[in-house]
């Protein structure tokens, strides 16, 4: 199943796809079964597929090419994973494009374009709601440390180091034995950084969470690096014998809530740089210009289900020009300025 590295990679494709004499069709599937079990997809596609079938004369090259290409979709979506929670595809027969990217993050609403480019703005959210991101559940004896990417655990690793027993003399052999598990605990603590900053630095990543008991997280955080504990976003409590599935679940839900109390601050140092003439600009057509001119670095716009085909255009130039996208989840923060705004690289 496709990382987060591997499905941006595949946006980055389809932004810089140029409009061509071929619809290109863009299919956006639900993949959860309903509460019997069953896929809630297949009325949706036959549907709509149909419908837009009939938009094109019979003897066309256009309505040849979407024939074919729902026949492959068809073909295709009998064959998927069971397990999967989402579907984002992207064809054009005519064109020779047929891209799949199956995934365990669920897509709320089946949907379906029809245009002269591929339609991303849902894929780019869906990238951005479920991060690439470093999770590490710890003790003072064993670490978990896994990578999650697109709601899905893309690697794992775990460190095992012997368990310090229960001394019970008092005196100076307590004293001795108290500074022994104490050097014990450090050391472990050190190994345990030492593979995180190892896996960090081999995976690219530069969102860190650590979940603990009150013994290893103080020493866990007094071991990490500088350029480890700036990426460390939250810490949690999890026990050790936490559930992949809930270590996944506990963290996302911080990563969204920190997300949350950081979008305000970020739009207002957005909205003060505009206001002094600084390395910003807002409303879409100033930040469309700023694209132009290879000026963008975040691009920062209202989350919105149903995006204005600016809003694709704008999540097009990002992908092309290697700038950031934040999706704001208040809408009310970038009212002001028409729900778009950009921080820029430089100034004309």
């Amino acid at each position: 199943m496709p990382s987060t590295d591997t499905s941006t990679s595949q946006l980055d494709r389809l932004a810089s796809l140029e409009p061509g004499p071929f619809p290109v069709l863009s299919l956006y599937l639900n993949l959860q079964p309903n509460e019997r079990g069953r896929d809630q997809f297949d009325p949706f596609l036959r549907k709509e597929l149909n419908e837009r079938l009939r938009t094109y004369p019979r003897s066309g090259p256009e309505r040849q090419s979407l024939e074919d290409d729902a026949e492959k979709i068809r073909d295709y979506v009998t064959r998927l994973d069971g397990s999967l929670n989402g579907l984002a595809l992207f064809a054009s027969s005519g064109a020779g494009l047929f891209e799949a990217i199956p995934l365990s993050a669920p897509i709320e609403t089946n949907r379906l374009y029809v245009d002269t480019r591929p339609h991303l703005y849902p894929l780019a959210r869906l990238l951005e709601q479920y991060p690439r991101y470093l999770a590490l559940v710890a003790d003072t004896h064993s670490a978990r440390i896994f990578v999650f990417a697109a709601n899905a655990v893309v690697k794992t690793e775990e460190i095992e180091n012997e368990k310090t027993k229960h001394h019970k003399q008092g005196g100076w052999s307590q004293a001795r034995y108290q500074r022994h598990t104490e050097n014990f605990h450090l050391l472990h603590a050190k190994e345990v950084v030492d593979a995180v900053d190892r896996i960090v630095r081999e995976e690219g990543l530069d969102k860190i969470l650590i979940a603990g008991d009150e013994v290893i997280v103080p020493l866990l955080r007094e071991q990490l690096p500088k350029h480890l504990n700036e990426k460390v976003i939250d810490i949690l409590k999890l026990d050790i014998r936490t559930g992949e599935h809930e270590v996944l679940s506990a963290t996302l839900e911080a990563l969204r809530q920190k997300d949350a109390e950081t979008d305000r601050e970020r739009v207002e140092a957005l909205l003060g740089a505009y206001r002094g003439n600084g390395l910003a600009t807002v409303g879409t057509e100033n930040v469309r210009q700023a694209f132009e001119l290879g000026q963008v670095d975040e691009l920062m716009m209202t989350a919105n289900a149903e995006a204005a085909e600016a809003d694709q255009e704008l999540i097009r130039l990002a992908s092309n020009t290697s700038a950031r996208v934040r999706f704001i989840e208040d809408a009310t923060l970038l009212e002001s300025v028409g729900g778009v705004g950009a921080f820029l690289r430089f100034k004309l």
